[in-house]
């Protein structure tokens, strides 16, 4: 963390214009993310973000982390939740899809734009190589959160299999988005319990 970062007053600061970042970033991608944009959703001047960060490529990897681990930390909570709930197939195809596409939205089109949206910043990482290193960490970490998922559901999953199964439901999604399905999860989610029972 940079020096400016050091003070109670430099965490706070800078935990706001990731938390910013953050929302800009799931709300319209990496384009959304600029210094001007960031620093007004934050409240704070537009030399705070060149104060707290090196560069907005700097910034644009605390927020990505800063999404990353938030939905981490629910897929935790919810793996932690699983002990007592029902831990059928439809259960896993809940918990799998929420950590692969986000939460889900009450509303279909909010539901489908979200999904799209993570698509295409999933897609968006490959044009920034400064990014690779944090994707591949939080790429195993999803891995190990999903296998624990499956192991305490009673279906054990190597890493092959695993594979297949993120792939199966990357591809249902892209099928949908691509055939402008208003249902892309429900796509994903009937393709992956298929291949689950």
């Amino acid at each position: 963390m940079s020096a400016p970062a050091s003070t109670p007053k430099g965490e706070r600061r800078r935990a706001a214009l990731v938390a910013a970042a953050a929302e800009l970033l799931t709300e319209g991608g990496f384009d959304a993310v600029r210094h001007r944009a960031v620093a007004e959703r934050a409240g704070l001047p537009l030399a705070s973000t060149t104060y707290y960060f090196d560069s907005l490529d700097d910034l644009v990897t605390a927020a990505v982390e800063h999404q990353s681990r938030a939905e981490l930390d629910q897929g935790r909570q919810c793996l932690d939740d699983l002990v007592t709930r029902n831990r059928g197939v439809d259960a896993q195809v809940d918990l799998v899809l929420e950590l692969l596409l986000g939460p889900q939205h009450d509303d279909r089109a909010a539901d489908a734009e979200a999904v799209l949206l993570r698509y295409e910043r999933l897609v968006a990482t490959g044009r920034r190589p400064y990014l690779r290193p944090l994707m591949r960490t939080l790429s195993a970490e999803l891995n190990e959160l999903l296998t624990e998922i499956f192991a305490r559901s009673g279906k054990s999953v190597g890493a092959a299999e695993l594979e297949r199964l993120i792939a199966l439901v990357d591809g249902a999604v892209v099928n949908a988005l691509v055939a402008v399905d208003p249902e892309p999860r429900t796509a994903a989610a009937r393709m992956l319990r298929i291949a689950l029972t």
